[in-house]
């Protein structure tokens, strides 16, 4: 009986659909536009997401902020080490974990559960080699940082505080290797919380060894080193406990070194797609001390990039999910569930980007004033939120589809489309209209908003006309 009301209701609903009537059409068109439960499972998977992101990235904000509190050469020596240290470690480290996201995603959705272990480990030893690398260039901070025609004092102190940092690097590789693990097997929601505590003891750190302790200035990129290897040893004190992991970490294994160079062949052009765009916007930085009243156009540009910079981190999550959903679908073998995946995500992108400009746009002025109090700064700000808009929604659409090359394995093409769009078109542009057009700021950031669009659609090109497969993890599982 309940199955011939089902049928009937069905027969009747169809020509509904066929004639017109809104309620039905409406249900329709919605489900067409939005996938609800996809949007639900994305939704859950990103905010987790974006307040790890921020509270890891709280540990390394917080020691400037107390280091910049002891005087004026403090705070220039700390913000400048810093964005040394973004530049030249950090970044790189992320983007060397970024190979997680397409073998651990992939391996995870194939069911080659152990193989998740093996390959943390490799990526493991890749970040530690790496960190050994940075360390001995970070050792010469101040004779580059001089070079590249930076005041001498201001180099001097930031060389005595990166030199501090340098253990935190080492923790900083291992832990976003254990957040991509993490994140490949959809665990989020524990990650809020192991990361909350650390930054809490990190306050208290901070302050204890630079008020406290005669390290005074020391104690603030120390304090950063400390908290960030209390972060990996809560990460792995709940790998190797939870008993969720049980069959993707089976121990430490000699086995791990032989899928090092496998590792490696997406690690680097990994690390290469996320350095070449956080070089781009510190080019930008520096292109505009070149140009006529530099002071205001350096801060002018600085305030842009740290708006896209936490524009983006907000849309963060949303590229961890498109990497994750996409790289698990494609290693379970269902393409078309990833390539669904990848829509929802970017509709859910251009949602969140739109929101983000809405709140600029109204508060531009509010926003300004945390930076700077001249009302000269606050104006020219006020007439770069157009193109600043504009970059943003860009940023978030692009993330997206990193994610996805990321998860579908494709470091090394977005690794071309990022050299190609932002340093031969962008940058060409942006010098281009700030010099000799005499656009200045606003010339710079055209020119980015030219290398993003251009960015945006190569990676889009490349998302629909390329082949979705996953890669070979078959023959790893079974020689294992």
């Amino acid at each position: 009986m309940l199955e011939n009301t089902a049928s009937s209701d069905t027969n009747a609903a169809v020509p509904l659909l066929e004639s017109g009537v809104h309620g039905a059409e409406g249900v329709r068109w919605w489900s067409k536009v939005l996938d609800v439960e996809e949007a639900k499972d994305q939704v859950l998977f990103s905010l987790p997401m974006i307040l790890t992101n921020v509270f890891y990235y709280l540990i390394t904000l917080i020691s400037v902020m107390f280091a910049g509190h002891l005087g004026e050469l403090e705070l220039a020596g700390a913000t400048l080490a810093n964005s040394w240290a973004v530049v030249t470690g950090f970044a790189f480290m992320v983007g060397l974990s970024g190979a997680l996201e397409t073998l651990c995603g992939q391996g995870f959705g194939a069911k080659s559960y152990r193989m998740l272990g093996i390959y943390l480990q490799a990526s493991s030893v890749i970040s530690f080699l790496f960190s050994i690398i940075i360390s001995v260039i970070w050792f010469y901070t101040e004779p580059i940082l001089i070079l590249l025609q930076q005041d001498p004092q201001i180099s001097k102190s930031a060389a005595i505080y990166i030199k501090y940092l340098i253990p935190g690097l080492f923790a900083y590789g291992f832990l976003n290797n254990i957040l991509r693990f993490l994140q490949t097997q959809s665990v989020v929601m524990p990650l809020v919380f192991l990361s909350v505590i650390p930054v809490v003891l990190h306050i208290g750190i901070a302050y204890g060894l630079v008020h406290w302790t005669p390290l005074g200035f020391k104690g603030a990129p120390l304090a950063a080193s400390i908290s960030l290897w209390i972060s990996v040893l809560m990460l792995t004190t709940y790998v190797v406990r939870a008993k969720k992991f049980e069959h993707t970490w089976e121990g430490f294994s000699l086995e791990s070194f032989h899928y090092v160079p496998t590792d490696l062949k997406l690690a680097l052009p990994s690390a290469a797609m996320v350095c070449l765009e956080y070089w781009a916007f510190e080019i930008l930085v520096l292109l505009a001390g070149l140009m006529p009243n530099s002071e205001q156009t350096t801060s002018l540009i600085a305030m842009c990039v740290n708006t896209e910079t936490i524009a983006y981190m907000l849309t963060y999550g949303l590229s961890a999910a498109a990497s994750t959903r996409v790289s698990n679908e494609l290693g379970a073998g269902k393409p078309d569930r990833a390539k669904n995946a990848m829509a929802m995500t970017l509709k859910l992108s251009v949602l969140l980007g739109f929101l983000v400009v809405l709140a600029l746009a109204i508060g531009h002025n509010i926003w300004a004033g945390f930076f700077s109090d001249s009302t000269a700064i606050i104006k020219e700000f006020a007439s770069m939120t157009p193109f600043l808009a504009i970059s943003i929604m860009l940023d978030s659409v692009q993330g997206v589809l990193s994610g996805v090359a990321r998860g579908c394995g494709w470091q090394h093409l977005a690794v071309y489309v990022n050299l190609g769009t932002f340093y031969l078109i962008g940058v060409t542009i942006a010098c281009l209209l700030g010099f000799k057009l005499t656009l200045y700021a606003k010339g710079l950031w055209i020119g980015l908003i030219c290398g993003l669009s251009c960015q945006a659609g190569a990676l889009m090109l490349i998302t629909l006309r390329t082949k979705w497969t996953q890669l070979d993890l078959t023959h790893n599982a079974a020689s294992v």
